[in-house]
């Protein structure tokens, strides 16, 4: 279990350095956007550029804080309980619908990848959509693969005992 926690370790570490280089391309671009509009200079390819760049970072920042149970949830029922096998009984219910729903955003993902893969881009039409729609199948992906291994934790934590 130790070597699969450490992999998705580096997985997700991998995962926040691309959201990065995405978030700068999208300053990158916007800064660049602004500036053009004041030297008046024609760059409508930064407004596609910026929101691709923009959606791959919110994706692939999405994945990562699945890796570190950040996501956005609601903790009134868990702070509510004591016990700790009510707690980590909760937790796996949660994250038993949450890697449904990652699972759904993979298959669909990749449908919807696999449907636009060849639509041009508006203000660069020689370049491909495909690329940009890839983001919801990786964060489907990533996001399964780290909830199974929460999902295993869990359980081996249940099955161990464990303090209540």
């Amino acid at each position: 279990m130790k070597t699969i926690n450490k992999a998705l370790g580096y997985l997700q570490k991998a995962q926040i350095l691309a959201g990065g280089i995405f978030l700068a391309i999208f300053m990158f671009t916007v800064v660049f956007q602004i500036l053009s509009r004041y030297l008046h200079i024609v760059a409508t390819w930064t407004q596609e550029v910026s929101m691709y760049s923009f959606i791959w970072a919110t994706f692939l920042g999405a994945g990562a804080m699945v890796y570190e149970d950040r996501h956005f949830a609601f903790t009134s029922v868990s702070d509510m309980l004591k016990n700790q096998t009510a707690k980590r009984l909760l937790s796996i219910a949660i994250k038993l619908v949450m890697l449904v729903f990652s699972a759904l955003m993979l298959y669909y993902g990749v449908k919807a990848t696999q449907q636009f893969w060849n639509y041009k881009w508006d203000t660069l039409p020689q370049l491909i959509r495909g690329p940009v729609w890839l983001c919801m199948p990786v964060c489907g992906a990533t996001s399964t693969l780290y909830l199974l291994g929460q999902l295993g934790q869990l359980i081996a934590d249940l099955i161990n005992g464990g303090e209540d």
